[in-house]
């Protein structure tokens, strides 16, 4: 995976704020739309990503990555989102999986999945949702697991896997009879891992997201990441900033959509009150997630993803509405960024954040 596509040299990336970051989201902007027309999985992307060294901005020096800072993380996912949001949300479902690897505890696992991951030769994602927002109504667990000798079976399925068709290794949870629960990073070449090719949907489809079946797949104790344990998830084990990758994904949409609307109103002269409010609204959340990103509590995570969801729509609703009859045209754009920021009402939405929308939408104060 690490030749690119076209073949073109590819300058890794060292900085956030670099030419060869700018170098980099401009050839992911030019296949974004490709993408989500085709639907299909964008491995170009993935190479490009891997040639430019992404994936070791998010891994500490010890592991082989580039021990990029948090805020330094989250501004690379801030452009990497504004040009092609689809293949960022793939690394950030590939990142959670290498994170919760390197932040165990099994060195025999780190050896066995880390390199070939930061290279960009395999490739993880994670089927994790179960235990944070999604299926946790259900009295049974949808993916259960079973002591069995030194090691665990799993029998069930994860709901929400983007890109398991794709993946090498997924890190799933499960839980056992009496509550706990585990996570284990799972070969997708064990026996009785089946994965579906990817649910279609609004948006985002190349990202092969979809449900993967596990009929009593065996995992040894070089398979544990973690647990079990009570709320396996709460530990934060390699959890890092992901509270803050969704919200980061909505304000890049939001950049894109606000960086077109100011281009417009360059051209249209009415336009342009509405795109420097619009400006000062990105600007002002960025400064807000990056200070939470570095350690300040300026404003509390829930806080930031509802104004970077309410920011998304508005945006992409705004840049569709100043590219008129053009933009509602398929392969424009501002189309697919509308489309694209109603997946923040419905990817790891918290229940509270979900019921503020359902309010405000209702006129309810």
């Amino acid at each position: 995976m690490n030749q690119p596509a076209d073949n073109a040299a590819v300058e890794i990336v060292q900085a956030p704020d670099s030419a060869a970051m700018n170098a980099l989201c401009d050839r992911l902007q030019t296949l974004a739309d490709q993408t989500d027309r085709s639907g299909e999985w964008p491995a170009a992307q993935l190479q490009l990503c891997a040639a430019a060294g992404v994936f070791r901005w998010f891994m500490p020096t010890t592991a082989g990555g580039f021990g990029w800072s948090d805020a330094d993380q989250t501004r690379g996912y801030l452009r990497l989102a504004a040009a092609d949001l689809t293949t960022t949300f793939i690394i950030t479902q590939r990142m959670g999986a290498c994170r919760r690897i390197e932040g165990c505890e099994n060195e025999t696992l780190q050896k066995r999945w880390l390199p070939p991951l930061l290279d960009g030769s395999q490739f993880a994602t994670v089927g994790i949702s179960h235990l944070t927002t999604s299926r946790r109504h259900l009295s049974t667990p949808v993916l259960r697991a079973e002591a069995a000798g030194d090691g665990y079976r799993l029998s069930g399925y994860s709901p929400w896997v983007t890109g398991g068709a794709h993946a090498d290794v997924i890190v799933v949870g499960a839980t056992l009879d009496d509550g706990r629960q585990l996570l284990a990073a799972v070969p997708t070449d064990r026996p009785g891992v089946l994965a579906a090719a990817g649910i279609p949907l609004v948006a985002l489809s190349a990202s092969a997201t979809d449900r993967v079946d596990l009929q009593d797949v065996a995992i040894g104790p070089d398979d544990l990441i973690a647990g079990p344990i009570e709320d396996v998830m709460s530990q934060g084990v390699g959890a890092g900033t992901g509270g803050l990758q969704t919200s980061t994904l909505a304000i890049g949409l939001s950049k894109a959509a606000v960086d077109f609307l100011t281009a417009e109103a360059q051209q249209r002269e009415a336009l342009l009150p509405v795109a420097e409010q619009l400006q000062t609204e990105v600007r002002n959340l960025e400064v807000d997630l990056l200070s939470v990103a570095s350690g300040n509590q300026v404003c509390s995570t829930s806080d930031l993803r509802g104004r970077a969801n309410r920011l998304a729509l508005r945006a992409s609703q705004a840049a569709l509405t100043a590219a008129k009859g053009a933009g509602f045209v398929q392969g424009h754009p501002a189309g697919r960024w509308c489309r694209e920021a109603l997946f923040f009402l419905v990817w790891s939405c918290p229940q509270p954040i979900a019921n503020a929308h359902l309010c405000e939408l209702a006129g309810i104060e």
